[in-house]
């Protein structure tokens, strides 16, 4: 999917006003509130940002992995050979050539560097080659025979309880099962549904790549766009077998990312080629390995019986949600564990009774995604209400706003929401949203038939949808997750310059970085290091962690350099630092007696300051699926306008209109842009992407198989309004922003359809003949 910074700029929508302006009013040039743009634009723009498939070393060789084309398959021998007698083949290294068990794994320590006894997915790492040319890496990788017996693939989800086990650590990954409230409890009124969502890729923008360089001490140092740079550390030394001082993860610059960047899987065979061969050497994956090797959506089956009573009160809510985690665990309790939290979504549920499942199967596997766990069961919980309000014959809006959360009220984990949660407002601001003009109001050249002007559609079989999602999701990590970030702001000749190790992956931390100390101290000229492992650690760059996390750190030490700047002045007039403010570059007194710059305070010091934020701690959800697991929330109502062929089947997003809860507005052009992209990749989920499987293999991994919507897709995205009600517990009282549009879009772009054809629309990526209508009889 295009990064946040990388989406379409041509489609329509209403800039945010930040906090403290009036309409029409100059929005501040820096600072926070201010549109800063982005600081690597200029070198994206001239083709000088330092991406991985770029690097270059002295005596560089090139990588290639050989990868199974069996999705299960037990590995009777592997000659090498082949390979090693080659011309220009410097080292071969298999399982055989790793310490320990040779296992890694972001979260759970299960997934192999080299397939050794079983291939457990197609296109799992059989062994890798290092060679003075890419075409001699890629032959000789063909070059290794692997003699295989080929063994009956688990790819039903529902099936993998009852099979055989595919890892010595069992099938079930995780099992939550939810008890809020009284079972026995019934509503007058009852739907029910069955929901699948399909298999995204995050299709990172940019070659995965990579560069590993031998150090003299024995180390290594990895090159990589890593986004989470120091576990990726620990997990390569590990597998090393050396100790984590002796590995470097240097952060290069990164295309963009929607999930985990980039995979271990691809890193760690780089370095132990480096290690053995004593060369630098570089792997640039095509985008069939970027397919094959990195972590997808997690596909999803959803049961859902809603009760409501006959005004359209939520009752009870039971359902049961089975994640395919692929062959390994990856991220997929974490996943597990905010679908069924948010199985209910933002709504008020008294009763609830919800199981949940994650289970290993030989298909791809599954991992972090944006919104992950919380867009499938939107999509699901969303389609249920739309069923709810049909048989009430009530208004779905008006359904909506009967039974939305508001602070103050209970989630089914029995945790209170303390945030904003200002979901029935959001979606009130849609409905008074004024909707697109019809075609038949508009000349006919102004707008598209589904399929494009010269498609086969016929303007008679178009009909036109209107539906509306609300969705939700967690900000930080969750279930006890130790969410610590660690910053550095040194001030020199008028210079500051921030030291964290935030990887900025598209979400915008470099610009807000340089907005926080240009608010704090009056510098103007800010500069952000470059991430490596040598600094203290960040975390990863998921869930608006760095904007809270990282961010918070940031402020900190501005505000610690801050005193130390204002503490001489003060003492000097006999006053508090609290009497003295800065702006514009100028220190001041309350009263006007003190006037001075902030280069002139400085008279040459070097003043710098360390310090880490730390939100307030969670829990993990119990036995019955209870438990304060959450930091924060965020929410989310999305308008979807679709044309709809219903002929044919074809669906042509017209227009999203977006109201959401973002805390404070940090940087109006930023966030604007990162609402725009969750939305059009939420699109994607809703109507293109699909990495489909034939048993376990996947079928055209590539950007002609697998289709991305493009800016000819992006629809007007019109931004309706940003409730800014700071949470009092986060840095600047902002919120996560780009995950829950993505979260919400496929359930309204759904809705949409559904409100066009009359059908129930239960499966996303929706297929066409689930978007024909039904004749009537």
């Amino acid at each position: 999917m295009t990064s946040d910074a990388a989406t379409a700029t041509s489609t329509p929508r209403t800039t945010p006003q930040p906090e403290g302006t009036e309409p029409g009013q100059e929005a501040p040039a820096l600072g926070l509130g201010a549109s800063l743009p982005p600081a690597d634009t200029r070198a994206k723009t001239e083709g000088t940002f330092p991406y991985a498939a770029d690097l270059w070393a002295e005596g560089l060789l090139w990588a290639a992995l050989l990868r199974s084309p069996h999705p299960h398959a037990r590995i009777l021998s592997i000659d090498t050979s082949g390979a090693v007698g080659m011309p220009g083949v410097r080292a071969v290294v298999t399982h055989e050539d790793i310490p320990g068990d040779g296992a890694y794994g972001r979260r759970v320590v299960d997934r192999p560097v080299f397939a050794s006894d079983l291939v457990r997915h197609h296109g799992e790492a059989i062994a890798a080659v290092a060679a003075d040319h890419p075409d001699t890496a890629r032959l000789a990788a063909a070059a290794i025979t692997v003699e295989y017996e080929v063994l009956e693939p688990v790819t039903d989800p529902e099936k993998a309880f009852a099979a055989e086990p595919l890892h010595p650590d069992g099938n079930l990954i995780r099992h939550i099962p939810l008890r809020y409230g009284d079972p026995d409890t019934v509503g007058e009124v009852i739907v029910e549904g069955l929901y699948r969502i399909g298999r995204q890729d995050p299709a990172p923008i940019g070659a995965e790549a990579g560069l590993a360089v031998p150090r003299p001490d024995g180390g290594v140092e990895l090159y990589t766009a890593s986004t989470d740079p120091h576990t990726d550390r620990d997990l390569a030394a590990a597998c090393f077998g050396l100790d984590p001082e002796r590995v470097k993860v240097v952060v290069t610059g990164v295309p963009g990312a929607t999930g985990d960047r980039e995979d271990p899987g691809f890193q760690i065979p780089l370095g132990l080629l480096a290690l053995r061969t004593g060369c630098p050497v570089k792997l640039a994956a095509t985008r069939e390995e970027s397919f094959l090797g990195h972590a997808h959506r997690h596909p999803t089956l959803l049961r859902y019986r809603h009760h409501a009573d006959a005004e359209g009160r939520l009752v009870k809510v039971e359902a049961q949600i089975l994640l395919d985690a692929g062959a390994y665990a990856d991220s997929s309790s974490e996943s597990l564990a905010a679908a069924v939290a948010f199985a209910c979504g933002p709504y008020v549920v008294p009763h609830a009774f919800i199981e949940g499942w994650a289970v290993r199967t030989n298909n791809p596997p599954s991992g972090h995604v944006r919104g992950e766990g919380a867009m499938q069961v939107c999509a699901a919980y969303e389609g249920q209400m739309d069923k709810l309000a049909a048989k009430l014959g009530i208004d779905p809006v008006e359904l909506r706003l009967r039974n939305a959360l508001s602070t103050g009220d209970i989630l089914p984990t029995s945790q209170t929401v303390t945030c904003p949660a200002p979901v029935a407002e959001l979606l009130r601001e849609l409905r008074e949203f004024p909707l697109p003009t019809l075609p038949k109001d508009a000349p006919e050249d102004d707008w598209l038939l589904p399929g494009g002007l010269e498609g086969a559609g016929e303007p008679g079989a178009v009909r036109r949808g209107v539906g509306y999602a609300l969705g939700m999701v967690h900000m930080l990590g969750a279930e006890g997750t130790d969410e610590v970030s660690t910053a550095t702001v040194r001030v020199h000749d008028g210079v500051a310059t921030v030291i964290c190790a935030a990887v900025e992956t598209g979400q915008g931390f470099t610009t807000l970085a340089r907005q926080i100390v240009q608010e704090t101290l009056g510098v103007e000229e800010v500069h952000v290091a470059a991430v490596d492992t040598d600094q203290p650690p960040a975390g990863p760059a998921t869930h608006g962690r760095h904007t809270w996390v990282s961010g918070g750190a940031v402020e900190r030490a501005a505000k610690m350099v801050r005193t130390q700047l204002l503490q001489p002045l003060a003492h000097k007039f006999g006053m508090s630092t609290e009497l003295l403010q800065i702006a514009d570059g100028k220190i001041t007194s309350y009263d006007g007696v003190l006037s001075t710059t902030v280069t002139e305070a400085m008279d040459g010091k070097e003043l710098w300051a360390t310090a880490q934020c730390r939100p307030h701690p969670t829990e993990p959800l119990d036995d019955s699926g209870q438990g304060d697991a959450f930091v924060g929330l965020a929410f989310c109502a999305v308008r979807a306008v679709v044309d709809v062929d219903i002929e044919l089947g074809s669906v042509r997003v017209v227009e999203m209109a977006v109201a959401q809860d973002v805390g404070r507005v940090l940087n109006p052009s930023q966030l604007a842009t990162r609402i725009e992209a969750g939305v059009t990749q939420g699109i994607g989920a809703a109507l293109t992407e699909n990495l489909r499987t034939a048993r376990g293999v996947i079928r055209h991994p590539d950007l002609t198989g697998y289709a991305l919507p493009t800016s000819l897709d992006a629809p007007d995205i019109r931004i309706v309004k940003l409730i800014e009600e700071r949470d009092v517990v986060a840095p600047f009282g902002a919120k996560a922003a780009s995950a829950v549009p993505v979260v919400t879009s496929p359930a309204a772009v759904a809705s949409a359809v559904r409100a066009a054809t009359g059908r129930p629309v239960n499966r996303l990526p929706i297929r066409p003949q689930a978007a024909v209508a039904v004749p009537k009889a």
